[in-house]
């Protein structure tokens, strides 16, 4: 049976504005559209890693968390769904699609940057290190010859202090001599203070808020370790998440700007760092 002509062009005009819609439609579906249609966006933290985030009565609190409250103010109607996972866990489940985006301090290196989609930077991430108090041998990074030294399992102060080893052993030194491995700095923390450590691999911007929390028993050695490299939230780096990546990182950008996060880091970490607002450096490591 043949069409009338009149319900044949009708036809082909209904077609023709599905196809001419179906890109739009595909924009709008995207990761962002997806979590204000939903009303909700999942977020991974690990809130083992003060002053940045941490567990205070039952509730995820820091430096991150009130960041993150001030970039949200341009999601208001969506509920957070925030999970708490150990740090080596949280880009593979990125990766997995478990959760949306991970806002948590993560450092900015080649081999992340390579694969995943990082805001501007939220603070500096430059590796310092931790000693003793009581600690008269270890005066620079020199001294850590022959040491044992602890950091974070798969964090980039970790390869930070693996790099220092190569370069001293490079040197014509014996190098560390051992480097130990813990889940969380808490546990590096408590090893050092008694003495199974002689040093511990952190950031500078963590060991500061650390030593106020427990006078009289850590001093930062004054030189630090490896290049010069920033923290970030990350987000997957695909097209369907690059507007919430967008969101993100416009929001901490904002807070840079205006002054907001000069203010929560002198709240947080009791001093404030110059962090760029434009874009994430190429990271050198």
């Amino acid at each position: 049976m043949h069409m009338p002509f009149r319900t044949m062009i009708l036809s082909l005009a209904g077609a023709l504005a599905l196809c001419a819609s179906a890109p739009g439609w595909s924009q709008g579906n995207d990761l962002l559209a997806r979590v204000k249609s939903n009303k909700e966006i999942t977020i991974a933290t690990e809130a083992r890693y003060a002053p940045f985030e941490y567990v205070e009565n039952g509730k995820i609190v820091g430096y991150d968390a009130d960041l993150m409250q001030y970039v949200l103010k341009s999601l208001p109607d969506v509920k957070v769904k925030q999970l708490d996972l150990p740090f080596q866990g949280l880009l593979p489940g990125l990766d997995a699609k478990r959760f949306d985006i991970v806002v948590t301090a993560v450092t900015v290196n080649k081999d992340r940057a390579s694969h995943f989609a990082f805001t501007v930077p939220v603070a500096d991430a430059t590796t310092g290190v931790l000693l003793r108090a009581n600690e008269t041998s270890i005066k620079s990074p020199d001294d850590l010859n022959g040491k044992v030294v602890g950091s974070q399992t798969g964090s980039a102060q970790l390869q930070a202090l693996m790099s220092l080893d190569k370069k001293l052993k490079d040197a014509g030194g014996p190098g560390i001599k051992q480097i130990r491995q813990y889940v969380a700095f808490d546990e590096a923390y408590a090893d050092l203070a008694v003495g199974r450590l002689d040093a511990v691999a952190q950031s500078v911007a963590n060991l500061g808020p650390l030593m106020k929390a427990r006078p009289g028993v850590f001093v930062v050695m004054p030189q630090t370790i490896g290049p010069k490299s920033y923290f970030a939230w990350v987000a997957r780096k695909d097209a369907d998440s690059a507007a919430l990546a967008k969101l993100f990182s416009d929001g901490i950008a904002r807070a840079n700007r205006d002054g907001t996060m000069k203010k929560l880091q002198q709240k947080w970490f009791g001093t404030t760092m110059d962090v760029p607002a434009d874009a994430v450096p190429e990271p050198t490591m």
